[in-house]
């Protein structure tokens, strides 16, 4: 009896011995024993969807101020597609439209003294020449890309009538003042002649006093500046214009995303900077759309009273010659009353909304 007794208490002992090892066997291996060791972290929250979205490295954007945070209690107009606000337009590369960074040929260029060149092959590629000359494109589907054109011709580069396809991209097209045909000057960066559509794009210009001559086209992403004022044959002023359509076109005319200005003086000859004029028939199709427009007697002549189907919007015109963008105005000759005609989301680079007058 008394030994059932004692391997009875044997156990019992056992038993406590063996729940007090497993204890802190378990306290130990969970941390919980000891006294440096605190809760487990709590997981990262995570990352907003803003955040997801930033690659690494990308600077923080503080947002803008609203009409409260400036005290002025009225907020800025919108700016159009792709456009800056008006106050940060100070200069045109600066505000994202095209300038001599954005413009002209990419790659290193072989020189070729062409002098005034005819090409008569359909699907030619001129790309990397460096031209002392003119073009005369008498062929289908003409390339001109990533090259620079210096002519002391009428023109840089001429489609003839009953020709097309051509397109002019990432190119200087240049001339040296003082040497071309026209009493010392030169007319015509881009002339299209004919009836067809042509494109012109990423395209640096300078000198040419009517520098994109042509009713139908597209026309984008290009910087026409220092246009030079000269005296044509018959002893005048040379009307000058950075871009200029005559009106009668049969296709669509895009002037779309440019730097076009006209520093030429008014009294040496300044027209605009976009010229619509109905000098050899109606004004139509016309698409004026998210282009930086300086100088000029007005920076835009509108097509007239019979213009029709002419859309001119989110433009900003420049102050940076003139008060007034242009050294009279704006804009003239604007025929709001014509079939399909917008005016909409204009201002000056100072924020001044711009409201034509109608067409006299």
């Amino acid at each position: 009896m008394i030994r059932d007794r004692r391997r009875l208490a044997a156990w019992a002992f056992a038993v406590v011995l063996l729940a007090v090892v497993l204890a802190w066997w378990q306290a130990d291996r969970t941390g919980a024993g000891d006294p440096s060791a605190g809760p487990p972290p709590a997981p990262s929250p995570a990352p907003s969807a803003s955040a997801a979205a930033t690659p690494p490295g990308t600077p923080s954007v503080t947002p803008s101020a609203s009409p409260s945070d400036t005290g002025t209690g009225t907020a800025a107009p919108p700016a159009g597609p792709g456009t800056p606000s008006p106050k940060n337009c100070a200069a045109p590369g600066d505000c994202g439209y095209p300038d001599a960074r954005s413009t002209g040929p990419r790659i290193a260029l072989e020189r070729h003294d062409t002098g005034n060149m005819t090409v008569r092959k359909d699907g030619t590629v001129i790309k990397g020449w460096d031209i002392r000359g003119s073009l005369d494109i008498y062929a289908n589907d003409v390339t001109v890309i990533d090259s620079r054109i210096t002519s002391a011709n009428w023109w840089g580069i001429n489609l003839r009538p009953g020709f097309s396809g051509l397109k002019v991209l990432h190119t200087t097209i240049t001339a040296v003042p003082g040497k071309g045909p026209d009493n010392g000057g030169v007319n015509y960066a881009v002339s299209n002649m004919g009836g067809s559509s042509i494109e012109v794009g990423w395209c640096d210009i300078s000198v040419f006093g009517n520098a994109l001559s042509m009713g139908q086209g597209d026309l984008h992403d290009n910087y026409v500046h220092d246009i030079v004022a000269f005296r044509n044959q018959g002893g005048e002023w040379q009307h000058t214009d950075a871009v200029i359509s005559g009106g009668g076109n049969k296709g669509r005319l895009t002037i779309r995303h440019n730097t076009l200005l006209n520093s030429t003086a008014v009294d040496r000859g300044a027209t605009a900077a976009v010229g619509l004029f109905a000098d050899t028939g109606t004004v139509t199709s016309v698409v004026v759309e998210d282009n930086w427009l300086a100088g000029g007697a007005y920076a835009l002549y509108g097509g007239g009273p019979g213009a029709t189907g002419i859309q001119v919007t989110d433009n900003v015109f420049s102050t940076q010659y003139h008060p007034n963008s242009g050294a009279y105005g704006p804009v003239t000759a604007w025929n709001a009353g014509g079939a399909g005609n917008v005016w909409r989301g204009n201002r000056m680079s100072d924020g001044r909304p711009v409201t034509p007058q109608p067409a006299g």
